[in-house]
């Protein structure tokens, strides 16, 4: 059985207050930064629970920095400085490490086959099929009885045709004879994408029924979504690459912060903007650099993991 894993906006407002703890326990916050974390605290209630739970592991780590700081008291000025402030910085992610651990469950951890954040991954089976996972996903092989379980995020499989094999997910099966075909498990279904051939679904409580080249569909554990054309810039990612073709930024966004550690956000006004083109998923840095070229939006770093994208300011 297959745990259910926590959905992605629950692993972004966690990672988030994992963040804001990192910059608190800095000592480089100041003002405007305690301000703006009390508007994101304020801004939902699962904010306020994330940063509660942060609070409550910092405290649970506070004793580290004492340790550290007795034991630096007989070494000179300059050196304890810097032992205190690597203490401070160590402590701080060590319940940020663990509050963004936490979300993972176990058997994303031992999976046979996983791949982090921003990375791509592809294997050759022994019997020629080929397994591709996409950012953050992970998946378990099981040759002997031809079983390959989504654990989660986003896989591809060519099977050529000497044997099926059946990917298991939360909402049902997927039975690939010889054919070619995407799978993305998230909270609510499964998206089906098939590339070429013909495949078989069987969700959980409902019938059996196929699906043919340049088809996908929604399996859900009672049935399907409608059938509907394939999204040919979907698979863009087998590639390096995220395409969109006259997209809501918003939705483009959403999509590229799967690919990206630490935290993207975005002002609302942003939202309905559109964009069209094809970029590289090797440097999601240079794919929001060219949004500021090509959109009146400005790229507000505070780190390389805290990212802000803000309406670009009439110049006078």
């Amino acid at each position: 059985m297959i745990g259910s894993p926590p959905s992605a906006e629950t692993r972004q407002t966690v990672r988030a207050a994992a963040q804001w703890l990192a910059l608190m326990e800095s000592g480089y916050a100041n003002e405007r930064d305690r301000a703006l974390l009390q508007s994101w605290r304020d801004s939902d209630s699962s904010h306020e629970q994330a940063w509660q739970k942060a609070q409550l592991l910092r405290q649970r780590f506070a004793v580290l920095p004492s340790a550290l700081a007795m034991a630096s008291l007989d070494r000179p000025q300059a050196s304890r400085r810097t032992v205190l402030k690597r203490a401070v910085g160590a402590v701080a992610l060590l319940p940020t490490a663990w509050l963004i651990s936490r979300q993972l469950p176990l058997d994303v951890w031992s999976a046979d086959l996983r791949t982090a954040t921003g990375e791509s991954k592809k294997v050759r089976l022994v019997d020629g099929s080929a397994v591709q996972l996409n950012t953050a996903s992970a998946v378990d092989i099981d040759l002997k009885s031809r079983h390959l379980t989504l654990v989660e995020g986003e896989m591809a499989l060519n099977v050529p045709g000497m044997s099926p094999l059946t990917i298991l997910t939360r909402f049902g099966q997927v039975v690939v004879s010889q054919g070619e075909v995407c799978v993305r498990q998230g909270q609510m279904g499964c998206k089906v994408s098939v590339l070429k051939g013909t495949v078989q679904l069987q969700p959980l409580h409902g019938p059996v029924f196929s699906l043919r080249g340049g088809q996908q569909v929604s399996l859900q554990a009672a049935g399907a979504s409608v059938v509907e054309p394939f999204d040919v810039l979907a698979p863009g990612w087998r590639e390096g690459v995220l395409m969109a073709q006259n997209q809501p930024l918003g939705d483009f966004l959403r999509e590229l912060r799967t690919y990206r550690p630490g935290v993207l956000r975005w002002e609302p006004e942003l939202e309905s903007l559109r964009i069209t083109g094809s970029f590289r998923l090797e440097d999601t840095d240079r794919i929001l650099a060219l949004l500021a070229a090509s959109l009146p939006l400005e790229v507000h770093s505070r780190t390389r993991y805290w990212v802000t994208l803000v309406p670009r300011k009439n110049s006078v």
